[in-house]
């Protein structure tokens, strides 16, 4: 299966995707998953060195993309007839393999857009300092506007917009309006007369089922449950089957079928827009995985790749210029967790900030903008300038109040209690956002590690360990976070394997928990190395590793445990 991929002519003149795509299959095969990792990806087939940082060198990224890319053509091609084909998951560097029907059916479209592995192109577009001036909004006409007619349309708006300020100027209170917040960086009036209200639609979605075969009834159901906890989606109810006929066209409209590929067989997921009828995604689960404990497991997996804001709905429309403005800006936020960058924080908090000075009324806006702010205090980012933490919670509060089931208003909340220090509160907001949505994986992964910071170690490390099996890809704090709980429990063997997962990248803290990863398993050499590392390249770290720590709200104990670990490892001292 590998040889046949490897000599074809679409991977003929690619050296660098038949190396990675014959490095992740033989490793898989070989039971080393584990290891497929974007460090040891960099390390082991692009010759990286031991300090490869993959927030500056995006070589794994793109390269897992383009072999996306090349996969899905020669399956569509000189693959069309292979009897099984390899997939390489979005978000997951570790290969699996499906019985193909022989039918040309593509196992990831290749048009479908990567949040992992992003396109050079749009990585470029994505680094620019400065925010656009009119972000890309959906056209839902229904038939050609000339350009008179759209001026008109604009000066009508205008002339509405004004007089509604007049009204608005006279009933309006200020009170505890969010709104204020921003008086002093724009005039809301001003805003309101110079463009109109801005879109704040959601995509949509549907599951469409065909036939009542248990396993697709099991699976529509778990679907259903999952994606409506996402508040980035609009799940359109009811029960829908392929019988019922086609869907209307929408272009931000998008449908989840759930089929049998026979009676009692594999059961195939297939995302779809319904506006041009791309199919975005394709899964085939085995009839096992319907009926066991891993059905929950592969159904967070499939919601976490469609539904989020770095997720393959998202990711389409802005590919296709269909965003609304709330999208639009929740991509923008999404980009800036991604790689926390002063510019990138920029263009999401300017985003949000025509939205609330627009009065948006998304919980979503509030949430995001209290965040933002909370960030930007932290990473001590210009604007906004003098952020207060209590016009943080008042927005954040509001966005609980518009939003009283939205679990990422309660997630809010929960950060920035936890970025006060305040343990105890932030368990409860978060434990609260877990409750609402427990399939949003980034979400638990922070939930985990809250609780952890409130020393509830056991429950932390089962949550993140939860998160990080879903998502292979993820940030490397959660498995530091992991390391540090399993330290806490006792299990050495749990946090030796989460410290081999991390990406040493120049994070001194990392490289910490590597070393003592490596002192407890008795490899001197190694911990010799890292310790001599670490004292060179950071003294100010080795003459106190507790201070981020320290800074970060851990408790008492852990950051003892973590300062003794360290020194019976060589760095640092018990005080």
């Amino acid at each position: 299966m590998l040889d046949r991929v490897l000599s074809s002519e679409t991977f003929k003149r690619s050296v660098r995707a038949r190396s990675l795509l014959a490095y992740l299959v033989e490793r898989e095969q070989a039971g080393e998953a584990e290891r497929l990792k974007g460090y040891t990806i960099a390390v082991d087939v692009f010759g990286r060195d031991q300090e490869f940082d993959s927030s500056t060198d995006a070589v794994v990224r793109v390269q897992a993309g383009r072999l996306r890319e090349l996969l899905s053509q020669y399956y569509e091609g000189e693959g069309r007839e292979d009897p099984m084909r390899i997939v390489l998951t979005r978000g997951c560097y570790v290969p699996t393999y499906e019985k193909s029907a022989g039918n040309g059916t593509m196992a990831v479209s290749p048009s479908a857009p990567e949040t992992a592995e992003p396109d050079p192109a749009q990585s470029n577009e994505a680094s620019r300092p400065a925010f656009p001036e009119e972000p890309p909004r959906a056209d839902r006409s229904r038939g050609a506007v000339g350009v008179g007619q759209v001026r008109l349309l604009w000066a009508a708006l205008i002339v509405i917009a004004v007089l509604l300020l007049v009204v608005l100027e006279r009933t309006m209170l200020d009170g505890e309006n969010s709104g204020a917040v921003f008086a002093s960086n724009a005039s809301v009036q001003g805003a309101l007369a110079a463009e109109p209200t801005p879109s704040e639609a959601l995509p949509t979605i549907r599951i469409v089922t065909d036939g009542d075969d248990p396993a697709v009834v099991r699976v529509a159901r778990l679907l259903r449950t999952a994606l409506a906890s996402f508040e980035t989606l609009d799940l359109i109810g009811g029960e829908y089957s392929q019988k019922d006929g086609p869907l209307p066209s929408d272009p931000d409209g998008f449908v989840l079928s759930v089929a049998s590929s026979s009676p009692g067989g594999d059961i195939l997921l297939e995302l779809q827009s319904l506006g041009s009828g791309k199919v975005l995604i394709n899964r085939r689960l085995s009839i096992m995985q319907t009926i066991s404990d891993s059905l929950e497991k592969e159904v967070t997996g499939v919601v976490n790749a469609v539904a989020p804001a770095n997720g393959a709905i998202y990711g389409y429309l802005k590919q296709n210029g269909l965003q609304s403005d709330l999208v639009n800006c929740l991509i923008l936020n999404s980009a800036y967790y991604v790689e926390w960058t002063e510019h990138r924080h920029l263009a999401a908090y300017r985003c949000f900030e025509r939205l609330i000075e627009a009065r948006a009324q998304s919980p979503l806006v509030y949430a995001a903008v209290a965040s933002l702010r909370t960030s930007a205090k932290v990473n001590g980012y210009v604007y906004p300038p003098d952020v207060d933490d209590q016009e943080s919670l008042t927005l954040a509060r509001h966005a609980v109040q518009l939003g009283p089931t939205t679990p990422y208003a309660y997630g809010t909340m929960g950060y920035l209690y936890s970025q006060r220090g305040e343990s105890a509160e932030a368990v409860r907001w978060l434990g609260k956002a877990y409750e609402l949505n427990t399939f949003d994986i980034n979400m638990a992964a922070a939930y985990g590690y809250a609780l952890v910071q409130f020393g509830k170690y056991s429950d932390g490390a089962k949550i993140l360990q939860r998160a990080a099996d879903v998502l292979c890809v993820h940030p490397p704090w959660w498995d530091f976070t992991l390391f540090l709980a399993e330290l806490m429990v006792g299990d050495l063997d749990k946090a030796a394997r989460a410290a081999r997962v991390l990406e040493t990248g120049k994070r001194p803290e990392y490289l910490a928990a590597r070393l003592i990863a490596a002192h407890s398993r008795g490899d001197e050499r190694r911990a010799d190395k890292l310790a001599a590392e670490i004292a060179d390249s950071f003294p100010g770290f080795a003459s106190d590793p507790g201070h981020d720590l320290r800074k970060r709200h851990y408790p008492t104990d852990l950051i003892d445990r973590f300062i003794e670990a360290l020194r019976r490892a060589g760095v640092g001292s018990a005080g």
